[in-house]
């Protein structure tokens, strides 16, 4: 597997790694300037020229995943005999500077609703770096012509058209993914609730709505799903920014965009 085809495997599947490359080359060197690794926690793909170099840069890079770290960081090697190395001797008479990147874990959020507000949301949100998902049961809200407003995003896009049952896509999503829950039916919204409750593995649920339509829904859950207060509480109603009391749906969008951001940020502090 080539270094990107293995950057891309540890994004879809939301698993940190760090991508290693051969920063500068003086002298004599296994690999010339360019050569690249990707370390994942329990894989590799690629090559910086083995030996001792290349594994010091897998060790540093694993401790480096284990902490979490965000920052870069640039490690020299001079390769002579005169070197004590951890890893054994590189006599090959040159020096090496090493880039270790960290790759993060993109986020996912998940839009069930792509009405009014669920696309202007979509429209915000695809200007970030996430795994995006649109699911609706209705087909024309889903047309490559309405969502043409989407063609230049930065998010990677998935688009789920459910026509029977909205709640299975929850099934399929990425650990950690986000749920926002705006669909046109709330009846479809209901069943979306009870099912986001049980499925654990989510990150954060929200619900846009009133009082009212959260209070009916709050004593459904319980009652019928048989959900308790603790698990009720996962879900989060209203969504978006207290201060923010527009009802335009580029204005709800905004607030909701901006709350979604600050959770993001909390997860990272």
């Amino acid at each position: 597997m080539t270094w990107v085809a293995a950057v891309a495997r540890l994004r879809a599947r939301r698993e940190p790694g760090v991508l290693v490359t051969v920063a500068t080359v003086r002298g004599h060197a296994p690999r010339d300037a360019g050569a690249k690794l990707v370390v994942g926690r329990t894989g590799t793909w690629g090559s910086i020229g083995g030996g001792n170099v290349e594994a010091v840069a897998i060790d540093r890079a694993r401790e480096m995943i284990a902490a979490s770290e965000t920052q870069p960081e640039l490690i020299d090697f001079a390769l002579n005999e005169k070197v004590t190395n951890r890893h054994g001797v590189q006599c090959c008479g040159g020096t090496v500077s090493v880039l270790l990147e960290p790759l993060p874990v993109v986020r996912a959020v998940a839009i069930f609703g792509i009405g009014h507000v669920g696309l202007e949301l979509a429209r915000i949100l695809a200007r970030q770096d996430l795994d995006l998902h649109l699911v609706d049961s209705r087909s024309d809200i889903l047309t490559e012509e309405r969502l043409g407003v989407l063609a230049d995003a930065v998010a990677q896009l998935h688009v789920h058209h459910t026509p029977l049952l909205p709640e299975e896509v929850l099934a399929e999503l990425p650990h950690g993914t986000h749920v926002l829950i705006m669909t046109h039916d709330h009846a479809e919204d209901a069943a979306l609730c009870d099912a986001a409750l049980r499925t654990p593995r989510l990150g954060s649920i929200g619900l846009i709505g009133s009082a009212a339509k959260w209070a009916r829904f709050r004593k459904r859950l319980a009652t019928e799903g048989g959900h308790d207060d603790a698990t009720i509480d996962r879900i989060k109603t209203p969504i978006g920014l207290a201060g923010i009391t527009g009802k335009e749906p580029a204005t709800i969008a905004v607030s909701v965009a901006a709350d979604l951001l600050r959770t993001f940020e909390a997860e990272g502090s």
